[in-house]
């Protein structure tokens, strides 16, 4: 399956892959030169009208990869000297911390970083932008704001995951011949929808996968609405829409396909663990409500219904961890990993790898944490980053239509860390594929699901 991931690197896994290069230590010259061979042809590449050059090194191997980018420029007929002084040149080679660096510059670094990024040239990084730490994506104090990033044998954690993803700019990954080995951290590519079934020709409305979704108050049937329909626009053939009896008129007029059940808060449980009996996968939370009744429904429904089940918005407010035989995934937005580890949103965005990770861990689940740079996180500690969505999803309902996506793909026996990833690719791919990006709304990616699944 190494074409339907890309591997991301940690400062350790980098560290790796140049110990396994023959006649380590003595070869690393030679990869420094290579190393910042690349880097400065590319920076000649991405801008060929500079003339001037300042390289900023530090004193590690980052520093002196932009000693070899400054000797190769020079070599080329351009103005490059290692300086600590940016201001007056074209562009700005970023040599200062590498792989290694995590934490919070010292004074002294933070300032010189505050110089790269307040120059009006162009900023280059060598491997990482310096104060973004390569292995997490965090940034605990300055980091440099880089235009360009050339990074050497793959691309970084740090490079995909915010904030660190921010600082970056685009990325270059530059060839220095080292060889690649499997990371615990990985980036989806569109080729992973390829591992999800397709309907066949012996698959029946069941066969081919039966959602039961459970949600829709009033005020929020939309919601549940939204998530029944992407889960039929994901490819699931059989989807029960489950709603509170004073939502049922809503939902039959919104979302025609769906089969609709109500019910009340009395026979809750009941109800809709009998037309789990008929499912493949359970989603559950849309529009469901925050009582204390509607908290207590969803863990009972968590409890008795062995399904693969897909857990999002109100049904993850107050969730406690439910022992469950079949896979869950739980999808929540910074805001509610917050509350699920009691921990600060702003803490869940600066920390977003540990964030996921230790909300998998703390409920046995994947979890997938929503972003530019959405997060699957496994239990085992492994994770999967699936960047390809655009900015046109930051609004109200898109992630119900992820929630959909998701159920569809675990109804069709998909592995819940896959479906959950892939589901994410689709979400993306239909949202690159609306021809505007401003004003999109949820209901627009149903119309590009299917394509987005056939590429």
């Amino acid at each position: 399956m190494a074409e339907h991931f890309e591997p991301l690197y940690s400062a350790a896994e980098m560290r790796a892959a140049e110990e396994r290069y023959p006649n380590y230590p003595e070869s690393v010259p030679e990869l420094m030169e290579r190393a910042g061979a690349a880097v400065a042809h590319e920076a000649m590449r991405a801008f060929p009208a500079a003339r001037s050059f300042a390289c900023v090194c530090g004193g590690g191997s980052n520093g002196g990869d932009g000693r070899v980018v400054a000797r190769v420029l020079r070599e080329a007929g351009h103005v490059a000297d290692e300086t600590d002084d940016p201001a007056g040149y074209d562009v700005v080679v970023d040599a200062l911390f590498g792989t290694g660096f995590r934490g919070e510059p010292r004074p002294e670094a933070a300032a010189l970083i505050e110089r790269m990024n307040d120059v009006e040239a162009a900023v280059v990084s060598i491997d990482v932008p310096s104060g973004v730490d390569a292995s997490t994506g965090e940034v605990a104090g300055s980091a440099v704001e880089a235009d360009l990033t050339v990074t050497f044998h793959g691309s970084k954690v740090g490079l995909a995951v915010a904030p660190g993803r921010f600082h970056a700019g685009r990325v270059v990954i530059a060839d220095i011949g080292l060889e690649h080995a499997p990371t615990a951290v990985r980036r989806a590519t569109p080729a992973l929808l390829a591992t999800i079934p397709r309907r066949g020709e012996r698959d029946t409305k069941y066969s081919s996968g039966a959602v039961l979704v459970v949600g829709g108050q009033p005020g929020m049937t939309g919601a549940a609405c939204l998530t029944a329909l992407a889960a039929l626009r994901a490819d699931a053939g059989y989807v029960t829409l489950a709603v509170p009896e004073e939502s049922l008129a809503a939902a039959e007029v919104i979302a025609l396909e769906p089969v609709k059940l109500p019910w009340s808060d009395d026979d809750a449980v009941e109800t809709i663990a009998a037309a789990a009996e008929r499912a493949s996968a359970l989603a559950i939370g849309p529009g469901l409500g925050r009582s204390a009744k509607r908290r207590a429904l969803v863990h009972a429904v968590l409890a008795q219904v062995d399904l693969p089940a897909v857990v999002d918005a109100d049904a993850l407010f107050e969730l406690e961890p439910v022992e469950r035989r079949k896979p869950t995934v739980l999808t929540p937005h910074t805001g509610e990993l917050g509350r699920l580890l009691g921990r600060d949103s702003d803490w869940v965005a600066a920390h977003r790898l540990e964030a996921a990770r230790e909300a998998s861990e703390r409920y046995r689940a994947v979890v997938l944490l929503k972003g530019a740079d959405t997060i699957v996180a496994a239990p085992d500690g492994t994770a999967i980053v699936c960047d390809l969505g655009s900015p046109s999803l930051a609004t109200a309902g898109t992630g119900d239509v992820l929630t959909g996506v998701v159920g569809a793909f675990l109804s069709k026996g998909v592995e819940a860390m896959t479906a959950a990833a892939a589901a994410a690719v689709a979400h993306g791919l239909a949202a690159a594929a609306a021809p505007h990006r401003s004003g999109l709304v949820a209901s627009d990616l149903l119309r590009f699901l299917p394509a987005a699944l056939d590429r």
